[in-house]
């Protein structure tokens, strides 16, 4: 894996500001702020202690999608999914590499369009699996189907 981006610096040359990701936790869905330069450390939920692991696809929901979205520093790539989809399963091997290589400079989500339909209407998810780029909140790119990992880092990479 490669370093995450060197975050912004100011104008005076001061020590960068941390790229910092809100995801929320796997156990209790509370929202944490993670540094994604500090990854590697295995951040904690800073209410029930569960692991944070941005090395894997994180699942969002209707109540966390927005957020988690609008604040990522990063690009976000959204898998859309159904459990019951068989192409979505096959592809989840390569969303989970592509998640490990991407970890700190990118975030890896998923959510399950059948569990929520409000997030899946507003993005206009139709067929599955739908991958979905986002940089800086908004839609960056979008691929319909069972791709390779090449095309979802190129996805990505377009963000």
């Amino acid at each position: 894996m490669t370093a995450p981006p060197a975050p912004p610096s100011d104008a005076a040359g001061a020590a960068p500001a941390p790229l910092k990701a809100t995801v929320p936790c796997p156990q209790c869905r509370t929202l944490n702020r993670v540094d994604l330069a500090r990854v590697e450390a295995g951040p904690r939920c800073a209410r029930c202690r569960a692991e944070l692991a941005l090395d894997r696809p994180v699942a969002l929901d209707d109540a966390t999608f927005a957020r988690v979205v609008a604040d990522a520093p990063v690009p976000v790539l959204l898998d859309c999914y159904a459990d019951w989809c068989g192409p979505c399963r096959a592809m989840a091997p390569q969303l989970e590499a592509v998640a490990r290589r991407q970890a700190g400079r990118a975030l890896v989500v998923k959510l399950d369009t059948d569990r929520n339909q409000a997030t899946a209407a507003r993005l206009n998810i139709r067929s599955l699996p739908t991958l979905v780029v986002f940089r800086g909140g908004r839609e960056a790119g979008r691929e319909v189907g069972l791709i390779p990992m090449p095309r979802m880092e190129a996805l990505l990479a377009r963000a």
